[in-house]
């Protein structure tokens, strides 16, 4: 019997982590890492991939060839496409597309949105997964061992006020999720769902207002405590592990949808 049967699956395989310099890409090139894969990370600007790449580095010295990083900016709707195939061009032959790529999320109120606003505010999170989607194949190893995992939030459970332009935005990856699945199969492709998490989105808060959120997260969900990216970090990691999923969306969200 292989005694590493389990611990590493992922051992040589070849992850990009779109969204992976910082939060919960972070997260998922360190576990990935650590399960034995070699990891591509991707953000806005070299700058943030540079630093990222050392801070891994810097973590995993052993590990040292088996990370690398390119920038690609999701932003631009003209380029969006042709920086996407750049990436996947460097990247070269992979096993796993994680995208966990975010920008600031657009929350106005629904009388101030503009179409051009809604076209921007969907930029990163779903039209960059659909240009990833549309090429991707021509990259992956075939086969359901290879994997795309896209990321969401809770704002699809729960909306909120003012919130329309990111729910909505996240309700389309999780479409765009299951429309993939049929069109890349068996190429697996699959969503993680996560709740409120301590990572940089909230770094436009105040200490003051952050710990707040943090406080009434803790009162408000059955773990008691506001999760964390390492937490998260365990989805991406089954996801592109389990060879038998695909079309599904995994929730790690502190088990707020029981209150």
């Amino acid at each position: 019997m292989d005694a590493s049967k389990y611990t590493l699956k992922l051992r040589g395989q070849r992850v990009l982590i779109v969204g992976g310099s910082s939060g919960l890409g972070f997260a998922a090139a360190e576990a990935s890492i650590e399960n034995g894969a070699s990891v591509l990370i991707s953000s806005s600007s070299q700058q943030k991939v540079d630093k990222a790449v050392e801070r891994l580095q810097q973590a995993y010295p052993s590990a040292k060839d088996r990370v690398s990083g390119y920038a690609c900016n999701l932003s631009d709707q003209a380029g969006l496409e042709k920086n996407v195939v750049d990436l996947l061009e460097k990247a070269g032959t992979l096993d796993h597309i994680i995208h966990s790529a975010g920008d600031p999320l657009s929350i106005k109120p629904l009388a101030e949105i503009t179409i051009d606003m809604a076209i921007q505010a969907s930029m990163v999170r779903f039209y960059a997964p659909l240009m990833i989607g549309k090429h991707a194949a021509k990259y992956m190893n075939p086969g359901p061992r290879s994997s795309i995992t896209l990321t969401t939030g809770g704002i699809i459970d729960r909306p909120m006020p003012n919130w329309i332009l990111p729910g909505t935005t996240m309700c389309a990856v999780d479409g765009l999720m299951r429309g993939l699945a049929l069109d890349l199969a068996p190429i697996r492709v699959n969503i993680v769902n996560p709740g409120a998490v301590e990572t940089e989105l909230w770094n436009h808060m105040s200490k003051e207002e952050f710990k707040k959120l943090k406080e009434h997260t803790e009162k408000n969900v059955p773990t008691g405590r506001l999760g964390q990216p390492e937490d998260v970090a365990e989805a991406y990691l089954y996801l592109m592990k389990d060879m038998n999923v695909t079309g599904i969306s995994i929730r790690t969200q502190s088990g707020s949808l029981l209150k």
